[in-house]
């Protein structure tokens, strides 16, 4: 059975302030990630966009960012409960992260 996982945008992120054989490293992760025909890349539309509005503005009381909202979204439309993130507020939400 194949398992699904999700890579959060923040996963560049929080390599963003690293040397530049860390930013490289990350950035060929995602690459192979991407070029791997079993994974299924998600694009950003008017609709996922706005559907990551609506999920941030009922997380008022909830520090997430407007990027964790939009992967939160997808995930819970996709049925996915793993994520490769740094963001601990996924378990705040039931997700399970992979990259503590």
């Amino acid at each position: 059975m194949m398992q699904h996982y999700f890579i959060d945008t923040f996963y560049l992120t929080f390599f963003s302030t690293g040397r530049p054989h860390v930013r490289e490293e990350a950035a060929n992760t995602v690459m192979m990630v991407m070029d791997d025909p079993d994974i299924t890349v998600m694009p950003q539309s008017r609709a996922s966009f706005q559907d990551g509005l609506q999920f941030y503005a009922a997380r008022l009381d909830k520090h997430y960012s407007y990027a964790a909202c939009v992967s939160m979204v997808t995930m819970r439309r996709e049925g996915l409960t793993e994520v490769l993130t740094n963001d601990h507020h996924f378990t705040q939400e039931g997700f399970r992260i992979l990259f503590p």
